[in-house]
C-alpha cells in the first residue's frame, strides 16, 4: 500500500486528544497544528482514523501543496492533478474552500468556483463530458485550504464531518456536536470510570448526545460504524476489501463491549426532548442500554443500586449584560441537587460564563478551555464532597434598592463622590457639545469610568430632562455597605451636576439576566415620556422595566436604516419597542413588518409609530420570532423584503418559546432563514450584544458580509467598543 500525507482536523483546544487518539490507532510521526494534526500513513491507517476517531472533524488525504500568488495560480495548481485517477467523467464532486490571510482570494464561494472550473475543464477536454456537482453525497469531496500564499489540495475522506455519527435526526438542532461531547467525556475521565463500572448520569440530557457518546466510548464502539456514507465510497482508488475488514473488526469489538456497558441514565424535564433522545438511542441500536426519563433537575437522583460515577451535562448558556436570572436559578438548583443527591460522585459540565459556575456552590478543579463552535467555554470538573461546598451569596433587586435608598437618605457624599462628580462634569462638557452638534437628545454620559462607581448614566431630553441610572451589580468581593454608600453618593451628585430634579433621576440594578427579563416588570407606573431621535418621536419608560424602551447604542444603526428605507419593504425582527420600525417609516419605507413575542412591546411599537405621521402600510405581528421566521422561510413563495434588521437576544429559554435559543449556536440558521425573506441584493443588518460572539463566516459562505461594528458604535459608547457587533449582509443575485 502506498503511503499518503494525511491531515485530521478537529475543534480548537482538542489537538492533544486527537494526537493521543491517532497514536492509539498505531499512527506515528504525528505533528499537531492549530485545530488539527498532520501524519503519514497508508490507506488502512486513513480508513482506521475515519472509523475510530471520536474528536476529529475530517480526515484529509493531501494530493498537492502549491503556491498561489494569483487566481490563475489556483486554477493551474488544481489542473496539475490527473482527476481521472480519482473520478469518473460522469461522476460527481463537491468543493470546500477556505482561506486565511490570503491577499489573492478571500471569498470562499469564488475560490470554490475556480477549483470547480479547473476540474470540469480538464475532464471535458479529456472525455468530452463533465462530472456533476453534488453538495450532499458526491463521489469525491475536494478540500482546498489557502493560508497566505500556500494552498493545500486534499480529498476529504470523511465526506461530511465525522461528528455526524449517523444516529441523530438531522432536522433536530443540537447545542453540542458529537465530537465535542466525546471530548468532554474523555477530559472528565469517563473511560476510567466506565471501566470501573461507574454510572453516568446526564440530568439535562436534551437529545441524548452525551449519553450516546458515553455509551459508545464505554462499549469500545467505533463512532463511524453507524455511518452509511464516507467521502471515499465513490473514490476510484477506494479499497473496499480493506474497509470491510476494518468494519468487521470493529463490529466484534462492539459486540464484546456492549456486554460490559455500565449504567447510563438521562433525565430531562421536557417530554418532547425525552422522545427525541429515545429516538436517537434507537437509531444507534442501543435500546435497553441507556435509560431516559422525564424528570426535573430538582428531582434528579441516583437509584440505590447505581455505583457512583460521573454526572455530566451541558447546561444552557446565559450571557448578556443584564442576564443572570435565567440560568442563575438553574445553576443554583443544580448545585443543590449535586450536594444532596450525588455525594461521592464526579461531576463535569461545560459553561460559557465562569461566574455561573459559582452558583453551584461547589469548588472545582482548574477549568479547561474548550470551544463550542466559535464560542469559548470552560469545562468544570468537581468531586462532590462536603469539603468542596460553599454558600454563594445572593440578593434580590428589591433588597438592594431598599439598602441604597436608606444610604442615600444619609447623604453619603464626601471626597470619593466628588471624584465621580468631577468625571461626570468632564464627560458632560465633551458629550453635550457633540450631542448638540449632531442633534442627539438621548445619550450615555457616564459608563463605569471609575471602577468604584460601576454604573451607567443616561440623559434623556424631551419636555424635561430625565436621567436613567443603571448600577452594575457589584462583585461579591466588594463590601455591600461600601457599595451602597458609593451608589448613594452617586445619586446625590447626579442632580447637582446635570441640573435635574431629584425626582427625575431613576435607578435600576443591572445584573446578568435572561433575555426574557426585558419583559419582566419592576413597577406598574405606566408613565411614558416622549423623546426625539433623528426626527422620530419615541416613547420611553424609566420605572416599569429594566430597559427604557430605547437601546441607545443602536442609534447609528437605526439612523442607517432610516437613510436607506425610502420605498423599501422593511422587516424588524425581535423588534422590542419598534424604534427601528419608526426610523424606517419616517425614512419613507413603502411597508414595514414588526415582529416581537411580547404583546406589551408590540403595543408600545404601535404607540411609537402612531406618534409619527408616516405613509405606507405597517404590519405588527405578536409571535415567537424564531418560529415565525422558520415558518415564513418554508413557504413556497416566502414574503420578500428589501431591508431587514435582526437583533436577537443572546440566550432565551422563555416559557413562551418551545426551545432554548443560543445566539452563538443558532445564528447561522437564523440568518439563513432571514435571507430567504430578502430580495436579491437586499440588505440584512445583523447585530448582537454577546461580547464573545464569533460569526460563522464559513457556514455563511457565498454572501457579501461586512463587519460594520466600529462604524455603528456611537461616540457616547466609544469607551466600550464591544457593546455590540453589527454586520451588513447582502444577498447575492440569483445566477
Amino acid at each position: 500500500m502506498p503511503t499518503y500525507q494525511l491531515f485530521a482536523t478537529t475543534p480548537k483546544a482538542l489537538e492533544d486528544i486527537l494526537v493521543d487518539e491517532l497514536k492509539s490507532l498505531g499512527i506515528q510521526n504525528i505533528k499537531a497544528t492549530m485545530a488539527g494534526a498532520a501524519f503519514e500513513g497508508d490507506l488502512e491507517m486513513a480508513y482506521r482514523a475515519c472509523l475510530w476517531s471520536r474528536v476529529a472533524n475530517r480526515i484529509l488525504l493531501v494530493l498537492s501543496t502549491f503556491t498561489v500568488k494569483s487566481q490563475q495560480d489556483l486554477y493551474d495548481g488544481v489542473q496539475k492533478i490527473n482527476w481521472s485517477e480519482h473520478l469518473n467523467p460522469e461522476g460527481s464532486f463537491a468543493v470546500t474552500f477556505s482561506a486565511k490571510n490570503s491577499e489573492v482570494i478571500n471569498h470562499t464561494h469564488f475560490g470554490a468556483l475556480k477549483v470547480k472550473d479547473a476540474i470540469v475543464d480538464q475532464m471535458r477536454a479529456k472525455f468530452n463530458t463533465r462530472p456533476t456537482i453534488d453538495t450532499e453525497q458526491p463521489n469525491i469531496r475536494i478540500n482546498i485550504y489557502l493560508q497566505g500564499e500556500t494552498a493545500r489540495l486534499s480529498l476529504d475522506l470523511s465526506g461530511e464531518s465525522l461528528h455526524r455519527r449517523g444516529y441523530r435526526d438531522v432536522t433536530i438542532k443540537a447545542p453540542i456536536k458529537e465530537n465535542l461531547a466525546a471530548a468532554l467525556l474523555l477530559r472528565s475521565g469517563w473511560p476510567k470510570i466506565a471501566a470501573q463500572h461507574g454510572t453516568l448520569v446526564d440530568p439535562m440530557c436534551g437529545s441524548g448526545t452525551l449519553l450516546l457518546e458515553a455509551a459508545i466510548i464505554a462499549a469500545d464502539h467505533a463512532p463511524g460504524l453507524l455511518r452509511d456514507y464516507f467521502g471515499f465510497n465513490g473514490w476510484k482508488k477506494h479499497d473496499a476489501q480493506c474497509w470491510k475488514k476494518l468494519c468487521a473488526e470493529a463490529e466484534k469489538r462492539k459486540y464484546v463491549g456492549l456486554t460490559k456497558l455500565p449504567v447510563i441514565v438521562g433525565f430531562d424535564q421536557d417530554r418532547h426532548t425525552v422522545n427525541i433522545a429515545l429516538k436517537h438511542i434507537a437509531n444507534a441500536g442501543l435500546q435497553n442500554k441507556i435509560h431516559v426519563e422525564r424528570r426535573d433537575i430538582a428531582e434528579a437522583a441516583p437509584a440505590e443500586s447505581w455505583q457512583p460515577g460521573l454526572l455530566i451535562c451541558n447546561p444552557p448558556y446565559g450571557e448578556r449584560l443584564g442576564d443572570e436570572q435565567a440560568t442563575a436559578e438553574l445553576y443554583t438548583t443544580l448545585g443543590e441537587t449535586l450536594k444532596s443527591q450525588f455525594l461521592g460522585w464526579q461531576a463535569a459540565m461545560i459553561i460559557s460564563d465562569p461566574e455561573l459556575g459559582f452558583r453551584l456552590g461547589i469548588r472545582s478543579q482548574k477549568p479547561i478551555t474548550l470551544f463550542n463552535g466559535a464560542l469559548e467555554c470552560k469545562l468544570l470538573r468537581m468531586t462532590i464532597e462536603e469539603r468542596a461546598f460553599f454558600i454563594p451569596k445572593a440578593q434580590n433587586q428589591e433588597e438592594r434598592l431598599a439598602q441604597v435608598t436608606a444610604s442615600s437618605q444619609e447623604e453619603q457624599s464626601g471626597s470619593d463622590a466628588q471624584m465621580f462628580a468631577n468625571r461626570l462634569k468632564k464627560n458632560l462638557k465633551k458629550l453635550a457639545k457633540w450631542a448638540k452638534q449632531n442633534h442627539i437628545t438621548c445619550y450615555r454620559v457616564y459608563d463605569a469610568d471609575l471602577p468604584e462607581y460601576a454604573a451607567a448614566v443616561d440623559i434623556y431630553q424631551g419636555e424635561q430632562t430625565w436621567v436613567n441610572v443603571q448600577e452594575y451589580e457589584p462583585p461579591k468581593t466588594i463590601d455591600r455597605l461600601k457599595a451602597d454608600q458609593r451608589l448613594a453618593g452617586l445619586l446625590a451628585e447626579i442632580p447637582k451636576v446635570l441640573d435635574v430634579p431629584r425626582e427625575n433621576v431613576f435607578l435600576k440594578i443591572r445584573r446578568k439576566q435572561r433575555s426574557a427579563d426585558q419583559y419582566e416588570k419592576f413597577a406598574d407606573t405606566a408613565r411614558f415620556y416622549e423623546v426625539e431621535e433623528g426626527g422620530c418621536k419615541l416613547l420611553v419608560n424609566f420605572a416599569d422595566y429594566l430597559d427604557t424602551g430605547l437601546f441607545l447604542d443602536h442609534r447609528p444603526v437605526r439612523l442607517l436604516i432610516q437613510q436607506q428605507a425610502k420605498d423599501k419593504r422593511f422587516l424588524n425582527l425581535f423588534a422590542y419597542t419598534g424604534s427601528a420600525t419608526v426610523h424606517a417609516a419616517v425614512g419613507g419605507a413603502k411597508a414595514t413588518t414588526t415582529v416581537d413575542m411580547s404583546n406589551t412591546y408590540i403595543n408600545w411599537a404601535k404607540n411609537n409609530l402612531a406618534l409619527n405621521k408616516t405613509t405606507g402600510g405597517h404590519e405588527f405581528i405578536q409571535a415567537d420570532c424564531l418560529d415565525w421566521l422558520a415558518h415564513e422561510a418554508k413557504q413556497p413563495v416566502p414574503r420578500q423584503y428589501d431591508l431587514i434588521f435582526l437583533d436577537p437576544p443572546t440566550f432565551s429559554n422563555s416559557k413562551r418559546m418551545d426551545d432554548v435559543f443560543d445566539i452563538q449556536i443558532d445564528h447561522v440558521t437564523l440568518i439563513n432563514n432571514a435571507l430567504k425573506l430578502l430580495f436579491p441584493q437586499g440588505v440584512l443588518y445583523f447585530s448582537t450584544n454577546f461580547k464573545r460572539f464569533k460569526l460563522d463566516t464559513e457556514a455563511l459562505s457565498g454572501l457579501t458580509i461586512d463587519d460594520i461594528s466600529a462604524d455603528t458604535i456611537p461616540e457616547d459608547f466609544a469607551r466600550h467598543p464591544k457593546i455590540h457587533y453589527c454586520w451588513r449582509i447582502v444577498k447575492p443575485c440569483v445566477e
